[in-house]
């Protein structure tokens, strides 16, 4: 930035902008924007490089807005910096259809590196990126050759500090080292319900120091000289990761400033006069003034000089190391992902085993194919067949290694994953118990929302984990995860639909979750990679009534199916190991798999009906759990509930005479 003058009014021009965005939609939060905007002018003017014109350059600093709430100051930023948000996109702000959304949209906004909103999980994602950083370059870094080299920064207020989620990430991002990441903390001190100290009275810089970051208050957020210092000093420390904190007033200029009422309210027509008259605001609209815009000019020129050098790297690297190079280029195109999900069908082990182990020797298999496969569970590798032998684990002094110890963390480890997904160039997974699936619900959403390409394996799929009883025996999950719009989730039968779930995990295409048993089921002779490959599928033919299920109750459904042919009724019997993708499939073949014509429906699943309501229709039924389990045997459980071929005959026989007599 040329000067403190130009500083100045791109502060301003943050602030006023954001404002009016907020007041042009009648929604939003001035409140952040208006006390933070030094901030944003602070590490964009003076530190980070980045590629207006080019908005995903792969080695650009990333930037996370933890506190997504404050979009508006973020969308100014892009906007002033010359990234391809125009002033009618700020006017749009809010709007259907625009690329200005309430919260930040990965995809949706040039510049926007992650989609943030529930607060703490922005930093998760940050630490999540600073370590898939901290992993290609201790892959591909050479003496002489540097691939990649940035910095993740990212910015978070009260609420964030206040979650779970955030202590859970900076724990591990200083076991981790993580020297890279830079988050600064504003802590304005105002929550929506009034001052923090009603609900947030700890030492935050005791507490960061205590898991081991380096730490700096630089004061008042106004003095950006003080600002940039604390910066250049965390830039300098590399084997912590940083927190800086800043003390802002919210609602910097505004009549309610420094109050809860201006976190989320527009200013009105009085208070926008009032900001503009305090910080001497002349332009009118969306417009800015010519310092403002030579700085945009000079953003601009900046990131086209930073990518013209980096590229000259990856140039001399191709010279220096082509093998390597080479290797990079698979590592950010996926290529090694497309080429194992067309082979790991094959690979699909044969005989009785629980879905857990063959899932773990698939993805043992996939590990050998994917180079750049990374990840590790909540502290239950043994127990979800994760742990891949030979797989080193990272540590801060083994930073090229790809396994990764989570602990118990699935929030944290949920979310980290997100950010490794988004920062390119790592496919992750992660895996813990199926029924801790709801710790971590909320990243998994956020998966969805990006769609990014992270594999969850879930494993302990129902009532048949046993002993350990309702606590740990998943019911209700199964429901939740299906209700959950662009997640996949795959509850496999055997090997093969198995194989076809690590096939579809591994093709990138959308987040997904393998849900796998404990016990051993047997091989279905009939299954089919490419049937579970369409969500659904005919396993055994017959035209009286259809049996329908997914996973361990495949099985007894085939069971119950010669006990029904013993009683002269021919049942189908329906795989659906993937509900998602068999609502993708055409309508001819759906009902080519479920006839239309065939109304005797059951279907069969330890874990809770809602999810099978559209399949089964007003005159079916259901073998699925109405309650929570107990602590005892699997195989008690499962009889005490009635997932057992005989029961399972008996509600479809009824069905199916009910059916034909109502003909």
């Amino acid at each position: 930035m040329k000067d403190r003058q130009t500083e100045s009014d791109v502060i301003k021009a943050i602030r006023i902008l954001s404002a009016r965005q907020v007041e042009a939609a009648g929604s939003g939060h001035p409140g952040t924007p208006l006390g933070a905007a030094p901030v944003m002018a602070t590490l964009y003017g003076r530190f980070m490089n980045v590629v207006p014109d080019d908005p995903c350059f792969y080695d650009r600093d990333r930037f996370v807005l933890s506190s997504g709430h404050a979009s508006a100051m973020l969308y100014s930023t892009l906007h002033i910096c010359g990234y391809d948000v125009k002033a009618e996109d700020l006017a749009a702000f809010r709007q259907e259809g625009s690329r200005t959304p309430g919260h930040p949209e990965a995809g949706v906004t040039p510049g926007v590196d992650c989609s943030t909103g529930p607060l703490g999980q922005g930093v998760a994602n940050a630490v999540g990126m600073a370590l898939a950083e901290r992993i290609l370059s201790a892959r591909f870094n050479r003496p002489g050759s540097t691939l990649v080299d940035h910095y993740t920064y990212a910015f978070c207020g009260d609420g964030c500090m206040m979650e779970g989620i955030e202590n859970e990430a900076a724990s591990l991002a200083a076991m981790w080292k993580l020297g890279k990441l830079i988050l600064i903390y504003d802590s304005n001190g105002i929550t929506i319900e009034g001052d923090t100290h009603i609900s947030l009275t700890e030492d935050i810089a005791k507490r960061h120091r205590a898991l081991g970051w380096h730490v700096v208050r630089a004061g008042n957020v106004e003095n950006t000289d003080a600002l940039a210092v604390a910066i250049e000093e965390a830039k300098a420390e590399d084997g912590r990761p940083s927190l800086i904190i800043v003390s802002s007033k919210i609602g910097y200029g505004a009549p309610n400033e420094g109050t809860s009422s201006v976190h989320g309210s527009p200013l009105g027509a009085e208070g926008m006069a009032k900001l503009a008259e305090k910080l001497e605001w002349k332009c009118s609209g969306f417009e800015l003034p010519d310092d403002v815009k030579a700085f945009r000019e000079e953003m601009k020129a900046k990131g086209r000089a930073y990518k013209a050098e980096r590229e000259a790297r990856m140039e001399r690297a191709k010279a220096a190391y082509p093998a390597l190079r080479a290797e990079f280029d698979k590592y950010l195109s996926g290529a090694y992902m497309a080429e194992a999900a067309d082979k790991i069908t094959a690979l699909a082990p044969e005989g009785s085993d629980s879905t857990r182990s063959i899932c773990g020797k698939l993805l043992a298999a996939a590990d050998g194919m994917i180079p750049n496969l990374v990840g590790g569970s909540a502290d239950l590798a043994p127990s979800n067949c994760t742990a891949i032998k030979g797989k080193e684990y990272y540590s801060a002094t083994a930073s090229a290694n790809g396994a990764l110890h989570f602990g118990v963390r699935e929030h944290a480890m949920a979310a980290i994953c997100n950010g490794i997904a988004l920062h390119g160039g790592l496919l992750p997974f992660c895996s813990t118990f199926f029924v801790f699936s709801d710790y971590m619900k909320y990243a998994m959403r956020m998966s969805a929302l990006m769609k990014l390409p992270v594999t969850y394996i879930l494993s302990h799929d129902s009532i048949g984990v046993g002993e350990d009883g309702p606590t740990h025996q998943p019911v209700e999950q199964l429901a939740g995860l299906r209700a959950m719009p662009g997640l996949y989730v795959f509850r496999p039968c055997d090997g093969r639909e198995t194989a076809a779930a690590m096939s579809f995990a591994l093709s990138g295409k959308a987040p997904t979750a393998i849900v796998t048993s404990r016990q051993k089921l047997p091989a279905c002779e009939s299954s089919d990679v490419s049937g579970a490959l369409r969500g659904a599928y005919v396993i055994a033919e017959g035209g009286d009534c259809v049996l329908m299920a997914s996973g361990s109750e495949v099985g007894l459904c085939l069971q119950a199916r010669e006990l029904l042919e013993k009683r002269g009724i021919r049942a189908r019997v329906v795989s659906v190991p993937c509900m998602e993708l068999f609502a993708e499939q055409s309508e001819e073949y759906r009902n080519s798999v479920l006839p239309r014509s065939v109304r005797a429906r059951v279907a069969v699943e330890a874990a809770s009906r809602q999810s099978w309501g559209g399949f089964v229709g007003l005159d079916g039924d259901y073998v699925c759990m109405d309650g929570f389990g107990k602590s005892a045997p699997a195989s008690v459980l499962m009889k005490k509930y009635g997932f057992t071929a005989e029961n399972i005959a008996d509600k479809t026989e009824n069905i199916a005479r009910a059916c034909r007599a109502a003909k």
